[in-house]
C-alpha cells in the first residue's frame, strides 16, 4: 500500500475511532431511573399501608410513604445497591409535604453527605438537579410545612446526565378541552346520595380534558387540609396533577391561615410562581390564573398588567372567584373592576368566576357592563358540588342562567376560537354556548 494510501487509511480509522468515543459519551450520558423497586427503610411511618417501599414503587398519584404525624426529623432512604453518579432526584408530595429538607448520599448508611437543602419547600413536585456519589440517597426533613408528618407518593433517583430533547410542543392549531367549575367539594362523599361532588366529578373523568380550571371555594367550610383530603380528594383529587386552582373566600377560613390548607394541599400546582396567582400557555391561549381575595394589594394588579403585556398568545383568558358581574345571591362584586380594566385594555376574550353557586353566561361587555363587541365574555360556572344559589337580579347583558343545576364547563379552545358547554350531572348539555372568535 502507498504512503498516501496508508495516510487516508489511518485518518478513516481515526476518525471512525472519534465516532465510537463520541457514541460511547451520548450513550453514557443517558439519564437513568436507578431508584424504583430498590430496597428501602424509613425513620418511621404513619402506618402499614403508609411503608417506605411505595414511594418507590412507580405510582405516582396513589400508594405513598407517610411518617408519623407531628415530629422532626424524619427520613426515607433507598439502596441503590453499590456507589452510583446521582444527577437528579424528583420528589411526588403527597399534601403533607417538607418546607425544609435536605437530599443526603453515603456510601456506608452511616456518613451522610448533603447534596441539596431547602428551607422553603411548598409541596407539589421538586425536580431536583444535584450532583454526587453514593449507594445509598435520603430525603431528611427537618421542618414540616404541615401540622401532619412527612407524605411522599414517589422519590425517583436518576443517575447521568439529562438528554437534551426538543421543548415540549403545543398542541397545533386543533381545538382542546378544558373543565372547569367552582365551589366543589362541601364536606359529604358519595355514600351519601344528595353528595354532588362525586358526581361532578364523574363528569370530569367522562370529558378527559387536557387540565382542570377550579374557581375558588374548592373545599367548604373552612377548608382545612384535613377537610381537602377527607372530602375534595376523593373526587375532584383524582385530578390533581393536572388541576389549575385559584382559592375562594373560604379557603381563607382556614384556622391554620388564610389560604393554608389550600396551599398545604396543592402545594406548587396552586403557587407555580411563589405567589398565590400565575399563568401559564396552551396552545393559543394565555391563561391567567387570580386570587380575588387579594384584588386590594397593588402587587398583583402590577404583576397582571406586566403578564398582559408580554403574552405573544391571541387568546387571552382569566379567571379567579368573585365575579365582577353575578345575578344570584351575591351579586355583582366591584372589587375585581381594576382586574377587568386590565383585561379589558389587553383585549383579553374569556373570564370565569365561582362564588354565586348557580351557572350564568354573559355576551361580551366592558368594565361598566355595557355591552362591547370588544368586550369580554363572562361565565359564572359556581356549580360544582355546592348547594346552589338563588337568581335575585338579573343583570344587563346575561343571556343564560341556571340554578338548581350541578355540572361542569366543558370549555372547547382553538387557537382562534372558544365555545363551551354546561355538563350536568346527568351527562347531559344543559347550555350550549355560540362559539366565540378571540380579539
Amino acid at each position: 500500500m502507498s504512503r498516501a494510501r496508508l495516510a487516508v487509511a489511518a485518518v478513516i480509522a481515526l476518525f471512525a475511532g472519534l465516532l465510537v468515543v463520541v457514541a460511547a459519551t451520548s450513550a453514557g450520558a443517558a439519564e437513568t431511573l436507578l431508584s424504583q423497586g430498590k430496597p428501602t427503610s424509613s425513620s418511621s411511618k404513619e402506618g402499614s399501608s403508609y411503608s417506605s417501599g411505595k414511594a418507590f414503587d412507580g405510582d405516582t398519584t396513589s400508594t405513598r410513604w407517610a411518617s408519623q404525624e407531628g415530629h422532626d426529623p424524619e427520613w426515607i432512604r433507598v439502596d441503590l445497591g453499590s456507589p452510583q453518579q446521582i444527577s437528579r432526584v424528583k420528589l411526588f408530595w403527597e399534601a403533607a409535604y417538607g418546607a425544609s429538607y435536605r437530599i443526603e448520599t453515603s456510601d456506608d448508611a452511616s456518613s451522610w453527605t448533603t447534596v441539596y437543602s431547602t428551607t422553603s419547600g411548598d409541596g407539589g413536585l421538586d425536580d431536583l438537579t444535584v450532583s454526587g456519589t453514593g449507594r445509598y440517597v435520603r430525603l431528611y426533613g427537618t421542618a414540616r410545612g404541615t401540622s401532619y408528618g412527612y407524605s411522599v407518593y414517589e422519590m425517583q433517583v436518576f443517575g447521568g446526565t439529562s438528554t437534551p430533547t426538543d421543548p415540549p410542543t403545543d398542541p397545533p392549531g386543533g381545538s382542546f378541552v378544558v373543565a372547569a367549575a367552582g365551589d366543589i367539594a362541601e364536606q359529604c362523599t358519595a355514600s351519601s346520595s344528595s353528595c354532588a361532588h362525586p358526581k361532578t366529578a364523574a363528569r370530569v373523568e367522562a370529558m378527559n380534558p387536557e387540565f382542570v380550571i377550579t374557581m375558588g371555594d374548592n373545599q367548604y367550610d373552612d377548608a382545612r387540609l384535613s377537610d381537602f383530603r377527607n372530602y375534595y380528594d376523593k373526587t375532584w383529587g383524582r385530578f390533581k396533577a393536572k388541576t389549575r386552582p385559584v382559592p375562594g373566600n373560604h379557603e381563607t377560613y382556614d384556622p391554620a391561615g388564610s389560604e393554608a390548607g389550600y396551599k398545604a394541599y396543592f402545594g406548587s400546582i396552586a403557587f407555580p410562581q411563589g405567589k398565590s396567582y400565575y399563568s401559564y400557555d396552551h396552545g393559543g391561549w394565555h391563561f391567567v390564573a387570580l386570587d380575588s381575595n387579594a384584588f386590594d394589594q397593588q402587587a398583583q394588579l402590577t404583576w397582571l398588567k406586566a403578564d398582559l403585556a408580554a403574552t405573544t398568545k391571541r387568546c387571552v383568558a382569566a379567571y379567579w372567584h368573585h365575579p365582577l358581574f353575578s345575578s344570584g345571591e351575591h351579586g355583582n362584586d366591584p372589587v375585581s373592576r381594576p382586574v377587568w380594566q386590565a383585561l379589558y385594555e389587553a383585549r383579553a376574550d374569556l373570564v370565569l368566576n365561582g362564588h354565586d353557586h348557580h351557572y350564568e353566561r354573559f355576551a361580551a361587555q366592558n368594565p361598566n357592563g355595557q355591552a362591547d363587541p370588544n368586550g369580554i365574555v363572562e361565565v359564572l360556572g359556581g356549580m360544582g358540588g355546592a348547594s346552589p344559589y338563588k337568581i335575585e337580579n338579573v343583570q344587563p347583558n346575561s343571556q343564560k342562567r341556571l340554578t338548581d343545576t350541578y355540572g361542569v364547563l366543558k370549555l372547547t379552545l382553538t387557537d382562534s376560537t372558544f365555545g363551551w358547554q354546561l355538563i350536568g350531572t346527568d351527562g347531559s348539555a344543559k347550555d350550549t354556548s355560540p362559539t366565540y372568535t378571540c380579539h
